[in-house]
């Protein structure tokens, strides 16, 4: 189950920022989650549970968003939305295409506890 490996990463960053900004507890960490990324949510969400016990992060609600797949067409310019498996230009049919999104794994935000005698300038 690679999604362990990749929880970890993921709370690794997670840890750096709200060590940046001086945070007591990690409340809430949001992903956005391609349907070409390789990961699959229910199995991060799993793993994430084992992955933040003992961090900063234990405790916190995580929230996975689904990403678009999104193609630049190369024959005529447009970017729109495609199907994982149907790379195709939505604006002239073309699979002369370029993947844009839909293969990201994002840390899109945190909600973090700061405490009140914090750093200026860190947003609560």
């Amino acid at each position: 189950m690679h999604e362990l490996a990749v929880c970890q990463s993921l709370l690794e960053q997670v840890q750096r920022v709200a060590a940046d900004h001086g945070a007591e507890r990690v409340e809430r960490i949001r992903v956005r989650i391609g349907p070409l990324s390789g990961v699959e949510p229910e199995l991060l969400t799993s793993a994430y549970t084992i992955a933040a016990a003992g961090t900063i992060a234990e405790g916190a609600e995580l929230d996975i968003e689904p990403a678009p797949v999104r193609v630049h067409c190369i024959t005529c310019g447009a970017e729109t939305d495609a199907l994982p498996n149907r790379l195709l230009c939505g604006a002239c049919g073309d699979w002369h295409t370029r993947l844009v999104s839909g293969d990201d794994l994002l840390l899109a935000s945190l909600e973090l506890s700061v405490p009140d005698d914090a750093p200026e300038g860190l947003t609560r």
